[in-house]
């Protein structure tokens, strides 16, 4: 029977095989096509000198 070794005393393979079992997989899925566009993309600056001067 294995002792008991706690996660933070485990070597860097043995941390890498738990990881590995514990991640999932995106099954197809694309995350980047799921970022939602900020409104900042979408701000356009307002003209400094507006024509409505010119009257």
């Amino acid at each position: 029977m294995d002792k008991f070794v706690s996660y933070d005393k485990m070597s860097k393979k043995e941390k890498k095989k738990i990881d590995s079992t514990k991640r999932g997989s995106w099954n197809g899925v694309d995350p980047a096509t799921k970022v939602v566009d900020t409104d900042k993309r979408r701000y356009r600056r307002k003209p400094k000198h507006p024509e409505s001067f010119d009257e």
